[in-house]
């Protein structure tokens, strides 16, 4: 049985072991001086000076989460339609009510005006 669970123990000890000895290096041979520029937050794309009482629309909010959500449902067609001819007729019917989901949704979505950029 330990054999199984071999390559996952080696995996992972090397993980660990490559992540510790880039700590090392980066401890014994990295730059010492803090540089206050370097220091600066910088998050987002937006540079420091922009004030603190700066804030995104929702809508940027609303889209990015909807480009995550239509995306990753799209990652999940890609197995069956690599598999289609195993997986046959039923897996064709359910790939299509599931693609007329996602478009009732996208429908939805684009007439309440999500995918509007103010």
């Amino acid at each position: 049985m330990l054999t199984s669970y071999l390559p996952a123990i080696v995996f992972v000890v090397l993980g660990t072991a490559v992540g510790i000895t880039f700590a090392v290096l980066n401890r014994l041979f990295g730059p010492r001086r803090a540089v206050p520029h370097k220091t600066d937050p910088y998050e987002c794309g937006l540079p420091s000076e922009v004030k603190q009482g700066f804030r995104f629309g929702i809508s940027f909010y609303l889209i990015a989460m909807l480009f995550i959500l239509f995306d990753i449902e799209v990652i999940f067609l890609y197995p069956v339609a690599i598999q289609l001819k195993s997986f046959g007729t039923f897996a064709l019917i359910e790939i299509t009510v599931f693609i007329a989901l996602l478009m009732a949704a996208f429908v939805y979505v684009w007439r309440r005006g999500a995918l509007e950029w103010r």
